[in-house]
């Protein structure tokens, strides 16, 4: 599934045009493949802050198993890579170097993996008393590059060369990434041992993802404060959020077939958060029209047992009254 979609950028220079392009390929192929497969994540264009340092991710992918960076690279003409990881381009028959993007997607990874870690219980909470973490899951990086260009694999590193696909293999190579052998969320599979996410969790990870994501410009980030004693200095992390309007509104809903305001019960599923309703087993879907602006630019998300409506047009929070 497409959770968020690659902006619409006017790119001025050739080669901001070229860099746009390939993302823009990329994101074709994710859609492609993995559009109705609600166990396949997609976010295009990730930005966030933590500890004063800003990553952008070009697409990220959430599975059941751990996390996909996926790094978009324009290249025209020859790329190699040597012994010691250093990368080389060939423009117009002339060799230079360039930055790795490997090395760029793995800073992306630390700082990524460095923000969920230690925002772990407000996103994945707790199961019989015991704090849920990330440990265990699975990280990959991947640099797409595109399809034009030659890759010479000859003495290139079999790491890099591994990481290292062009647009149109990316899917398959997701795909022998992820292993996922069932259709359903969840499912048993009893060979398989790694560590998974359940439905609610990827639910979590998806609100916390969107909600800390700063690409429209809006900074939210977590930051370090430092409290200081005669006798110990601790370092205390606080989510340092938008300023929001002291008075909030809120929205009360009721079952859209039985008009039910009562027995609701919140649930998620393949198509976002809605309403069970307990006395005619009819189902509400929560994402309302922003009240402020009337904007349907507006996401559904979850922190403990409160439930709010996020505008990305006004920027406007809008909490959920549940009878």
């Amino acid at each position: 599934m497409i959770l968020k979609e690659k902006p619409h950028i006017n790119a001025t220079t050739s080669t901001a045009k070229s860099g746009l392009k390939q993302e823009q390929d990329v994101a074709f192929f994710l859609r492609r493949n993995f559009k109705d497969d609600d166990r396949v994540l997609v976010f295009n264009d990730l930005k966030f802050s933590y500890n004063n340092e800003t990553a952008q991710i070009d697409h990220l992918i959430l599975y059941p198993f751990g996390f996909i960076l996926i790094e978009s690279k324009s290249i025209t003409g020859e790329v190699s890579v040597n012994k010691q990881q250093e990368w080389s381009r060939s423009y117009q028959g002339r060799w230079q170097g360039m930055p790795s993007p490997i090395k760029q997607v793995e800073l992306q990874q630390v700082l990524l993996r460095e923000l969920m870690f230690e925002c772990r219980e407000q996103i994945l909470g707790k199961v019989l008393f015991k704090q849920q973490s990330f440990g265990g899951r699975c990280w990959h990086n991947i640099c797409a590059i595109s399809s034009n260009t030659i890759i010479d694999r000859i003495e290139m590193p079999a790491s890099i060369s591994d990481q290292l696909v062009k647009s149109e293999f990316l899917a398959d190579r997701l795909k022998k990434i992820m292993k996922l052998r069932h259709k359903v969320i969840n499912a048993i599979n009893f060979i398989d041992t790694r560590p998974s996410f359940c439905a609610d969790e990827m639910a979590s990870i998806t609100d916390f993802l969107l909600s800390h994501d700063i690409s429209n410009g809006q900074q939210k980030s977590l930051q370090p404060v430092h409290k200081t004693n005669e006798t110990k200095r601790t370092d205390v992390w606080l989510i340092k959020k938008p300023q929001v309007s002291p008075e909030i509104k809120t929205i009360s809903l009721c079952c859209s077939k039985c008009q039910a305001t009562t027995k609701l019960v919140p649930t998620h599923g393949k198509y976002g958060y809605y309403l069970k309703c307990q006395q005619c087993n009819g189902n509400t879907a929560m994402k309302q029209p922003c009240p402020h602006c009337n904007s349907k630019q507006a996401k559904v998300s979850k922190r403990k047992d409160n439930y709010t409506l996020n505008c990305q047009e006004c920027d406007q929070q809008t909490k959920y009254k549940i009878g």
